[in-house]
């Protein structure tokens, strides 16, 4: 059953999709019409996510992942911005080490 963003997921998804390009915008606009649908069963913070395609356009034709970052603080660690079909449909972080990372780190530490 979805559920709510959590205030890691969301505070993740507007600093990955703050750039001025209408992709990251119309990406952004869904924010407020998305839910969590699934999760990662290794343990990792990864989630699936679930626009109510109803309330919102889609984002135009662009590459996937639409977003592709990294953090180096607290954990070395790669971030992506997953869509399907235009819209929003995976925030995903994975690991260089063996131990998943369960929380989402400080959004300050993303480097694009």
């Amino acid at each position: 059953m979805a559920e709510p963003l959590s205030p890691e997921v969301t505070a993740t998804l507007r600093a990955l999709l703050a750039g001025p390009d209408p992709v990251s915008g119309a990406l952004s606009a869904q924010i407020p019409h998305t839910r969590v649908s699934g999760r990662c069963g290794c343990g990792c913070a990864t989630v699936d996510l679930e626009v109510d395609r109803t309330s919102v356009a889609p984002a135009p034709p662009h590459d996937n992942p639409a977003v592709d970052a990294g953090y180096t603080d607290p954990h070395w660690a790669g971030v992506l911005v997953c869509t399907d079909d235009g819209y929003l449909s995976l925030l995903e972080i994975y690991s260089v080490s063996d131990e998943p990372i369960s929380t989402w780190p400080d959004p300050r530490f993303i480097e694009r």
